[in-house]
């Protein structure tokens, strides 16, 4: 996957970012996630480990005083499940 990313689309239910559904780039593609593996929560806000439906692997970081994500690109020979899987 290559691109700069603009933003990620979520499922918002009782909070922001609950779940990540989808990586937008600033040139307007869609990388639709297929799997949410570890989620947790640092002081800046929620993250996920994720893969889309590419097969790509991703740490979204979500900082919620900037109101900003970040994504991180991980080798796709890591794991996405939950650790203990």
């Amino acid at each position: 996957m290559s691109g700069s990313f603009l933003t990620v689309e979520c499922y918002s239910g009782h909070t922001y970012a609950q779940e990540p559904r989808a990586i937008v780039t600033a040139e307007g593609q869609r990388w639709p996630v297929s799997q949410v593996g570890q989620r947790w929560r640092t002081p800046a806000g929620p993250a996920f480990r994720i893969r889309t439906e590419a097969g790509d692997l991703f740490d979204l970081h979500y900082s919620e005083a900037d109101d900003r994500w970040t994504v991180r690109p991980l080798p796709a020979t890591e794991s996405v499940a939950e650790p203990g899987e």
